[in-house]
């Protein structure tokens, strides 16, 4: 899995946008819509956003 800063996922519960990428953490943000970009901010380490993401599919950017 490649991760990339501003990548959106689609999971179950709304959409997962990647604020910003770091080498052990990821800051990223919980959204119901993409498009608006409101949401709550979260951090957690790379292996357990990679847990969160296991099942959610990648939105294809443009």
């Amino acid at each position: 899995m490649k991760l990339k800063q501003g990548q959106i996922w689609k999971n179950e519960t709304g959409y997962i946008r990647i604020v910003e990428l770091e080498r052990l953490s990821v800051d990223f943000k919980m959204m119901e819509d993409p498009f608006t970009r409101d949401g709550t901010h979260k951090q957690l380490t790379k292996k357990e956003f990679c847990r969160l993401v296991k099942d959610a599919t990648l939105v294809e950017e443009g």
